[in-house]
């Protein structure tokens, strides 16, 4: 009986040493994009594919690392360099979404990107909690005007792209993302907030509408080139003048954004290399 409680106890011991990997893709290619324009797409496919096309590996990073609403550091070519990446999760390992996409918990497809970041892109980070200054996104005066989605049912994947085809239907779970011109179909408050705060404005945006749900949402206004960070760089500005950013959300959505600070949950990239491409 003493050798036994020996066993098990030397047995979860080691167990215990043993450290909780994260998931990983089971085949990944990754290539440096060399086309100076065109639009960034983004899609997490069902069955547990991800596909990115000319895309920043800034923006991978906050995919990956969703539960943070501000990444800081990193070289220029983090934000200059294009890339297209496709991963492969093995068979039955990623399961269907029962709920709707959050941004504030990495699902198991993003567990596997940290996982090709931090092999491949050699990425090293840490966490912190800085005062930052953040916009709260809330329900205007005249309340919400935005459109409950007919289908409450979490969408299959989360397609996001930018530019595009104006006025081209989208399906559920897309996200359209132009200059001066944002769709998205069967999406939360959470998600539209985080997309604004990290296209569009000059600092993060928390959701504070209480709206819950997932919501058909379109919205258009006149860029300004002092906030408006570039989506896609081959993209027409609007052609017409219109309303500012700021102006369009409660015109049209009923929302503002309002300016405060906040403790926000950081990632700090401490460094990163390019990979070998495959």
């Amino acid at each position: 009986m003493k050798r036994t409680w020996l066993r098990l106890i030397f047995g979860l011991v080691v167990l215990a040493q043993v450290p909780n990997r994260k998931p990983a893709f089971e085949v990944a290619s990754i290539k440096l994009d060399p086309a100076t324009g065109g639009n960034a797409t983004l899609a997490d496919q069902p069955g547990g594919r991800f596909v990115a096309n000319h895309i920043t590996l800034r923006r991978v990073i906050q995919f990956a690392y969703r539960d943070n609403q501000q990444f800081l550091g990193g070289p220029d070519w983090l934000d200059t360099d294009r890339w297209n990446l496709e991963a492969k999760a093995p068979d039955g390992t990623v399961p269907p979404r029962a709920s709707a996409f959050s941004m504030a918990v990495p699902d198991t497809t993003a567990l596997m990107m940290q996982s090709l970041l931090e092999d491949r892109f050699k990425l090293k980070a840490h966490r912190e909690t800085r005062e930052l200054p953040v916009y709260e996104l809330t329900v205007a005066k005249s309340g919400a005007k935005v459109k409950l989605s007919d289908d409450q049912t979490p969408p299959a994947a989360i397609l996001g792209g930018g530019g595009g085809q104006r006025g081209a239907p989208l399906p559920r779970g897309g996200i359209r993302l132009g200059r001066g011109d944002m769709e998205a179909q069967a999406q939360t408050m959470a998600i539209f907030a985080t997309a604004l705060g990290a296209l569009y404005v000059d600092r993060p945006v928390v959701d504070k509408t209480g709206l819950k749900g997932l919501y058909d949402i379109r919205l258009q206004w006149t860029p300004d080139n002092g906030l408006t960070a570039t989506v896609s760089p081959g993209a027409a500005p609007t052609p017409t003048p219109g309303p500012t950013l700021f102006n369009a959300l409660e015109e049209q959505l009923g929302l503002k954004l309002e300016s405060t600070r906040g403790a926000l949950p950081v990632l700090v990239i401490d460094s990163v290399q390019r990979p070998t491409e495959n």
